[in-house]
């Protein structure tokens, strides 16, 4: 079992890693977006102290960003079905490039950046079939898109890069969404979510899926935990009366299981997983901003912990922020509260480096 003090360590070594690109940024850890009390839009940059590093404007709501590994440079991404990708230099604030798709595509609200930072691959939707895409960016050729690759299933939300294995992993909802019906889910009796690990160039390696009488489970949200396995969560669809865990992890070889939650527990969640992130080797942790809670896991032990905090859904490392404008860091012993600003953070909360 690991102490409290190589916990910390741990975490601490973690956030002081910033790409030294970054450190002329204001040194920011962590980005999200967020909705300021003037109703505008912005992308927030968070050190990992809490305290703000930058805050560049948005033209809508965000959802998520990809950090750039070697530059200063964010893409931010409107929801889904929203069609804007922005990257920002977060020295200056400058929209340096507009990531517009075909007309038959739209972003997914995630992405994710090669290692060395030359390609960033974006989850996006074929409007005319459902079929999931990924697009491929030249992030040194000003971003010019230069092909797709098929996403492994429907309604791919997040993709991450393994850093084990260099592989990308997306994570296939398996809802089928259509532009002129916003946010309606149009194939819930037929949805069939997977988890897809591909190499880059898009040779498909492995799909896992749960049993098919949990194909309602839609698969969102996605975090790299070490060994290749993938920390998975998940927003049930069907009965609420019948939901499952919503959380889960995928093994090289042994395919994606779900971990085992107190049913008293996920009754109070609405089936809604928000957000998930590697803590350490062995804990991750998991978001329900609508059970206004988040619950580390040992895998080790199997035990979960509990910790409450209003509507919070953003989790990075060690560190998780609400929609009330709270920074916290998560500790063996609970939240320890950072900062308090004068805003609203969206859903998720994305490491740099």
């Amino acid at each position: 079992m690991q102490s409290r003090r190589g916990f910390l360590s741990g975490v601490l070594a973690l956030a002081s890693c910033v790409p030294p690109a970054w450190a002329d940024a204001g040194g920011p850890r962590y980005l999200s977006s967020a909705r300021l009390p003037n109703g505008a839009h912005a992308l927030i940059g968070l050190r990992a102290d809490g305290g703000l590093a930058f805050s560049q404007p948005l033209p809508a709501r965000g959802h998520a960003a990809a950090a750039h590994p070697n530059r200063a440079e964010a893409v931010a991404f409107a929801r889904r079905p929203g069609t804007y990708g922005l990257v920002i230099d977060c020295m200056t604030g400058r929209v340096s490039h507009r990531l517009e798709t075909p007309p038959a595509r739209h972003f997914y609200g995630h992405g994710a950046f090669s290692a060395d930072g030359a390609t960033l691959f974006t989850t996006e939707n074929d409007i005319a079939t459902g079929a999931g895409r990924i697009g491929v960016w030249d992030a040194d050729a000003g971003y010019r898109r230069i092909g797709e690759l098929p996403s492994g299933g429907v309604g791919p939300h997040e993709i991450i890069r393994i850093a084990q294995t260099g592989e990308l992993a997306v994570a296939n909802g398996g809802i089928r969404t259509h532009p002129d019906t916003g946010r309606e889910k149009l194939n819930l009796d037929e949805m069939r979510p997977n988890l897809t690990l591909m190499a880059p160039e898009g040779r498909i390696a492995d799909v896992a899926e749960l049993p098919a009488t949990l194909h309602q489970n839609s698969l969102r949200h996605i975090a790299d935990l070490p060994g290749g396995r993938v920390a998975c969560a998940f927003q049930w669809q069907g009965d609420p009366f019948a939901a499952p865990s919503i959380v889960g992890v995928y093994t090289p070889g042994g395919g994606l299981a779900l971990l085992p939650m107190a049913e008293g527990f996920l009754r109070g969640l609405d089936g809604y997983a928000g957000s998930i992130a590697a803590l350490g080797a062995q804990r991750l942790v998991a978001s329900f901003p609508r059970g206004n809670a988040l619950q580390v896991f040992d895998l080790e032990s199997g035990a979960a912990r509990t910790l409450r905090q209003t509507d919070v859904c953003g989790v990075a490392g060690a560190m998780a922020t609400d929609g009330l404008g709270g920074v916290q860091r998560i500790g063996q012993g609970g939240f320890t509260r950072l900062a308090q600003h004068a805003m609203a953070f969206d859903n998720h909360l994305v490491q740099v480096g």
